[in-house]
């Protein structure tokens, strides 16, 4: 079967986790830069990896690269790739998105010009017509030029990854199903062990941990672009990639995920997007202010999203931040500190427990009364933030596998 080179996009800062997923599917990585992993498949790599890649923004199919320091070099680079090895005649395509790193050209509308007339004019050679119907299947093309090597794929996901279809139409989330996933991965926590989210605001933390307790495919429930393209993904392979997935599920998986939150409207958005997700029955949501956080057990992990003071509305001081806030909310650092102190006063009267914190809040360690182990910067969106770390000891007479962080 023919053999590509796929390229995966991803939150800055999860590069490591992308690149040990695809480990696991099987495929050889052909490099790693920032934001993305590249790796070579065939088709039924390109299914796969839809379907199957928790921490990926989405997978792209490379049609080539060049150098471009003008605007003629960027078309007859791109008039120089071979795109009737990809898109039919009557295919629609047309470059979705642009972007520039460190390069001569840096406008996103005119590279998407040039480049759709390039691919236009080397489309008419080949098919030998001067208009396409552009009644079939969509193509869109994505180009990204970093110092000024110009790299050109076509996108077989469509909507990004992170939507895995389960979460609830206008409900707000501080944090991308993807990066949750990823997050979750940069832990020693496994399925069967405590999870606790104090800020669960939709639950995404202790959703995407229950699908991943319960092995279920992200992508299992969504549409991808690529599956229209049967001139070079057979639709058995989606079938027989659907039904592989769903041979894996384990909904008997035994749980202790718990999410709270102070917002009552929260808790019952968890609760639907959970039971859309298929892991209603693996999770305990629950509203509760931060002041009330304790669990009778020891060795359990915190992995949260908590109020960053970017913006913060007055009434929900003890709840979570909201993507899309208003411009009427306002920074409130008195009460984003307050609910830090306490976070970290609850978490010391959890013996032997363990914290992961992804904040931008910049007095996150003094506030928690913490020193973290480690901290990773992540960018949350566009917005830069760091991933505190605060592992507790393993449980007694547990032995470390081969390679596993503390607790």
């Amino acid at each position: 079967m023919q053999q590509f080179e796929l390229i995966v996009p991803c939150h800055f800062g999860m590069e490591s986790v992308v690149k040990n997923e695809i480990y696991d599917l099987g495929y050889d990585i052909t490099s790693v830069d920032d934001g993305r992993v590249s790796f070579t498949g065939d088709a039924e790599a390109i299914v796969r990896a839809n379907i199957n890649l928790r921490t990926a923004e989405r997978v792209l199919l490379k049609v080539g690269s060049f150098r471009a320091e003008t605007w003629e070099d960027l078309f007859q680079g791109s008039l120089a790739l071979p795109w009737e090895e990809y898109l039919p005649r009557e295919s629609r395509f047309w470059v979705t998105k642009a972007a520039s790193v460190k390069s001569r050209l840096f406008s996103p509308s005119d590279i998407q010009s040039v480049m759709k007339k390039a691919m236009v004019e080397r489309m008419k050679k080949k098919y030998l017509i001067d208009r396409f119907p552009e009644t079939g299947a969509s193509y869109p093309v994505r180009v990204f030029i970093k110092k000024d090597e110009v790299t050109c794929a076509i996108d077989t996901t469509g909507d990004s990854l992170h939507k895995r279809g389960y979460r609830l139409k206008g409900v707000k989330a501080p944090i991308a199903e993807n990066l949750a996933a990823g997050l979750l991965m940069l832990t020693p926590w496994k399925s069967g062990r405590i999870l606790v989210d104090p800020f669960c605001g939709s639950g995404t933390f202790i959703i995407e941990a229950a699908m991943i307790a319960a092995n279920i495919a992200p992508g299992l429930k969504r549409h991808f672009t690529a599956e229209e393209w049967t001139n070079l993904i057979p639709s058995a392979l989606w079938t027989d990639a659907r039904e592989e997935a769903e041979e894996q599920i384990d909904l008997s998986v035994e749980t202790d995920l718990q999410g709270y939150d102070i917002d009552p409207a929260a808790i019952q958005a968890a609760r639907e997007n959970a039971r859309l997700a298929g892991v209603e029955n693996l999770i305990h949501f629950q509203t509760r202010p931060v002041e009330a956080l304790s669990h009778p057990k020891k060795y359990g992990f915190i992995v949260t999203n908590p109020p960053y003071g970017e913006r913060l509305s007055g009434d929900h001081l003890s709840g979570r931040i909201d993507d899309a806030a208003s411009s009427s909310e306002v920074k409130d650092l008195s009460g984003v500190s307050e609910l830090y102190k306490t976070l970290g006063e609850r978490f010391r009267h959890l013996d032997s427990w363990s914290m992961y914190v992804i904040t931008s809040y910049d007095r996150c360690e003094q506030d928690l009364g913490l020193k973290a182990a480690k901290n990773r910067k992540i960018y949350n969106g566009m917005l830069k933030t760091y991933f505190y770390m605060f592992p507790g000891p393993r449980p007694q007479g547990r032995r470390r596998a081969p390679g596993e962080r503390n607790a």
